[in-house]
């Protein structure tokens, strides 16, 4: 789905709430970008995720869903990523959007059927994509979907959470903090009279 950008300072949010996933064992492709304090690296992961909090079918809804949301194109995308057990695992752990996932995902079952007779997981990729984007963009609002919009809403956050919080996620945006600096690279900001005050860089 379009509009899959995410401001630079709102990684440093994800990454907080996202560091407290990971010392989790049970994931098998989801992994921190900065996981000091996670599972043992020499630790087997498991073959395949086991959800924590959907059944088999929700689970296989939720891999669908953010896989439109951040689509496999000549980048990783959510797949790779291992978003959908991310968010499993947090909706596991909070009580509070627990009711508001499994509402969601019960309503968006139930529309597609009205429309196709089909669960949303067994419908053609069009069709998924028709559905969807009545929810995800304002032009193509429906009146009567406005759970299925909120619902949405929150599937994007929490797949753009997981995945910008990965090693693939941010080098799509080319996050500095996984570069290595052989220096320190200094302000960058020459000239600038507010700037100093800072110190040189060191070598």
């Amino acid at each position: 789905m379009g509009g899959q950008g995410i401001e630079r300072r709102e990684v440093l949010r994800v990454m907080a709430i996202a560091a407290a996933a990971s010392g989790f064992p049970g994931f098998s492709r989801w992994t921190f970008a900065c996981g000091h304090g996670g599972p043992d690296p020499g630790a087997t992961r498991p073959a395949a995720y086991s959800p924590q909090f959907f059944s088999l079918a929700e689970y296989s809804t939720l891999e669908r869903l953010a896989e439109m949301i951040i689509p496999t194109d000549d980048t990783p995308g959510a797949k790779e990523a291992g978003v959908a057990e991310f968010v499993d695992f947090m909706v596991w752990s909070d009580p509070e959007v627990q009711y508001r996932f499994r509402y969601g995902l019960i309503w968006l079952d139930s529309r597609a059927e009205a429309l196709h007779a089909k669960p949303f997981r067994d419908l053609t990729p069009e069709r998924q994509t028709d559905l969807l984007e009545h929810l995800a963009y304002k032009a193509k609002f429906r009146p009567g979907e406005e759970d299925g919009q909120e619902f949405f809403q929150l599937m994007r956050e929490y797949t753009m959470m997981g995945y910008y919080t990965t090693k693939i996620g941010l080098e799509q945006i080319d996050c500095p903090a996984l570069r290595f600096y052989p220096s320190s690279p200094g302000c960058p900001h020459h000239g600038d009279p507010e700037h100093q005050h800072l110190p040189l860089p060191r070598v």
